[in-house]
């Protein structure tokens, strides 16, 4: 398989996870600070709407049709 279908398999497998878990929820851990024996850390969290999860599929089927008609 051509490295564009390989790519578009990827983003096919992706963007049914999101769709089947309705969303995925993450969390980015920041840098911590020391400042005078205090540790100050951060947390970002974010969320991945199910419409991604669509975008995904639709672009890897693209992707792979590309790679076909090489």
């Amino acid at each position: 398989m051509r490295p564009l279908g390989i790519v578009g398999v990827i983003l096919i497998i992706a963007g049914i996870v999101v769709l089947a878990m309705k969303g995925v929820s993450y969390t980015k851990d920041r840098d911590a600070v020391k400042i005078a024996g205090v540790e100050l850390s951060k947390e970002d969290k974010g969320f991945v709407p199910p419409y991604v999860g669509l975008i995904s599929v639709v672009a890897g089927v693209a992707l792979v049709a590309a790679g076909r008609r090489k």
